[in-house]
């Protein structure tokens, strides 16, 4: 079995793969400051919780876009595993041709995702990523990253306006009964839910525009996906877990090259 693990600002998301299936996943809180014993033993209880022995993960990828903990979940991995995980960065054989003028600037994430979405889906394509920032990453009909747009993600916006006022609150990320609020809770989910729903609809719509790509497949990954979603007309396929396919398929790429051609939307 294959561990994938996505280690973002916010959350490392685990999977195990059973050959092409996703068999399990997780979601940890993201801790620069926890050591690899606390990692492993978290992981080594949690994998049985879904029916995974330890002994069965033989091998382990990860994309990491927290330098302090690559190490931390390397080492991990041969302390748990007996495994030598495959770090994707410089020199990974992805599939994807980065045309972003310093192709060292885009994160490992953002090329795990584009690799996923073409292998699965095809080109052109858009990815919208509901993470610690929202992301958007486009990738043209030959499976090339073209580039994107960042912005706050909705838990860092929302927590950012609790901060600084004194009389808002912290509130469920969910859509509120209508676009106008009759009490602050409401006002506030209306804000957040309906404003990144058009955000998302807005610049998804220029990025067609510029990439001459109107029937461009939209896809929505990240823990707020779904949310948004909903509400947003410009989303065709949400995918949770669709970084971690990405780390199925770029693992399977150079582990074994000559047997993992998969045409354009084929398959995970």
């Amino acid at each position: 079995m294959l561990l994938t693990l996505d280690i973002g600002n916010t959350n490392v998301t685990a999977g195990v793969f059973d050959g092409e299936s996703l068999a399990a996943s997780w979601r940890l809180a993201t801790d620069a400051h926890r050591l690899t014993d606390e990692y492993a033993l978290q992981l080594r209880d949690l994998l049985p919780m879904k029916g995974v022995r330890v002994e069965d993960v033989r091998e382990v990828a990860i994309c990491s876009v927290v330098p302090q903990l690559t190490s931390v979940f390397g080492e991990v991995a041969r302390v748990l595993f007996g495994a030598e995980a495959l770090v994707v960065g410089t020199g990974t054989r992805t599939g994807v041709r980065i045309l972003y003028d310093n192709p060292r600037d885009v994160g490992a994430d953002r090329i795990v995702d584009a690799a996923a979405t073409y292998h699965l889906y095809g080109g052109p394509a858009i990815v919208v990523d509901f993470g610690t920032a929202t992301v958007f990453d486009a990738i043209s009909a030959d499976g090339s990253y073209l580039g994107g747009s960042i912005v706050a993600g909705l838990n860092i916006a929302a927590e950012a306006l609790y901060q600084q006022t004194s009389q808002l609150r912290r509130i469920e990320m969910v859509a509120p009964p209508a676009a106008i609020g009759k009490n602050t809770v409401h006002a506030m989910q209306s804000g957040f839910v309906f404003g990144y729903a058009g955000l998302v609809d807005t610049i998804v719509g220029r990025f067609k525009g510029e990439m001459e790509a109107p029937n461009a497949t939209v896809v929505a990954t990240g823990g707020l996906a779904q949310v948004i979603a909903n509400e947003a007309s410009a989303i065709d396929v949400v995918n949770p877990e669709l970084t971690l396919h990405g780390l199925r398929h770029i693992f399977a790429l150079n582990a074994e090259p000559a047997t993992v051609a998969a045409e354009p939307g084929g398959a995970a």
